[in-house]
């Protein structure tokens, strides 16, 4: 392949859409090493102050007012006011892209978030770039907010996305059903014993693992509440990503518990954690469970952020390895039945292997190109 320039876009609200950026970076330096390749933030202050500042209001609106995220995502979820909002956005900040654009001179822009998909999508349309546009949705349902007409790829979850998408009117061979991307070393199966070995556990106490997604959310401190009236010992494991709070709440927790509790800030042995754990307690967020499911981890699932997470939670529940607990009081009994029943959690991890997709980056990777050296072909004729 030619020497190709990616731009990829992501955005930090949470972890999920930087970490599926990555993914597909990795994978892309892996396969083509003479590649050009730069990953932003679209939503820092380097890039923009307004969209910093959009950010900070979203994580605020989500940690105190998460019943008005949950109206905003469904009125923006219909043509008229998820069209009007798309509007909006998309021209605040496609001035944005456009200078991103200018200082990259990408062949390729990936987006894996809806706010610079929308820019990218806009600037597009005005017909002075011609760069290939794809959008890696990283979610298991698609929402109005990242339906754009400009957009040479979608990149899907699973098929019935596809199908949404194309009853939206975009172009069936401009949907490639993927997977979400995971960093490929999830594809690569950690042997238990050897995971145990290297986070120093017992192999004869259950292994249960929190996570909350990189800004530590879903309700942990609850999860630990209902796993400390848990009679048998217990091996917790819990990653409070970048909640330094609740990192010192676990800490003091430990120090209190009859378990084995140890804590982690944002860390990059998932794969290991994931690995060793006999089941895995966490809200929904798309880029944990598919990890999850890369590695064979049940999960139980509570607390989800309204929208996006409660069809994330829906999907893993039809695959058969989550448990959804829809209401605070039944965890405790959910935690006891997985704990009793060791066949149920055999059950799921088999169920796992139906739904993941292990290659997602790899597929995104060769498509990309294949479409990219496909544009260079129709250019020159």
């Amino acid at each position: 392949m030619p020497r190709k320039s990616f731009l990829i876009v992501t955005a930090s609200i949470g972890s999920g859409h930087v970490k599926a950026a990555e993914a597909v970076a990795h994978e892309i330096k892996t396969e083509y090493a003479d590649a050009s390749i730069r990953i932003v933030d679209f939503m820092s202050g380097e890039t923009s102050w307004l969209n910093a500042f959009m950010k900070q209001c979203y994580l605020t609106m989500l940690a105190f007012v998460p019943n008005l995220y949950e109206f905003l995502y469904n009125f923006t979820g219909g043509h008229a006011g998820g069209g009007l909002v798309q509007g909006v956005l998309s021209t605040v900040m496609k001035r944005n892209m456009a200078s991103l654009v200018r200082r990259c001179r990408p062949d390729v822009v990936v987006c894996t978030h809806p706010f610079p998909a929308g820019a990218a999508s806009s600037l597009k349309g005005s017909g002075k770039q011609h760069f290939l546009f794809a959008t890696v949705i990283t979610d298991y349902s698609v929402h109005q907010m990242w339906v754009y007409h400009n957009v040479d790829v979608y990149f899907v979850a699973r098929a019935k996305m596809q199908e949404a998408l194309a009853a939206e009117g975009i172009p069936r061979e401009s949907i490639v059903v993927s997977g979400i991307p995971v960093e490929r070393s999830f594809g690569t199966p950690i042997a238990r014993e050897a995971a145990l070995q290297a986070l120093d556990l017992r192999a004869d106490w259950p292994v249960v693992l929190i996570m909350g997604g990189g800004l530590g959310l879903g309700g942990m401190d609850f999860a630990l509440a209902q796993l400390e009236k848990q009679p048998e010992p217990l091996q917790i494991l819990v990653v409070a990503g970048r909640n330094q709070a609740l990192l010192k709440k676990v800490q003091r927790f430990a120090a209190a518990s009859h378990h084995q509790v140890r804590a982690w800030g944002y860390t990059d042995q998932v794969r290991t954690l994931m690995s060793a754990a006999s089941f895995l307690i966490s809200k929904p967020g798309a880029l944990t469970i598919t990890e999850a499911l890369t590695v064979g981890l049940p999960v139980l699932l509570h607390e989800p952020i309204p929208g996006p997470e409660t069809d994330n939670a829906v999907y893993m529940s039809e695959c058969g390895t989550a448990l959804w607990i829809r209401s605070d009081d039944r965890l405790a009994g959910a935690i006891a039945e997985v704990l009793h029943q060791p066949e149920k959690l055999a059950e799921m991890r088999q169920q796992a292997a139906g739904c993941r997709h292990p290659q997602a980056a790899a597929v995104i990777v060769a498509e990309l190109v294949q479409r990219a050296e496909a544009k260079d072909r129709a250019l020159i004729q």
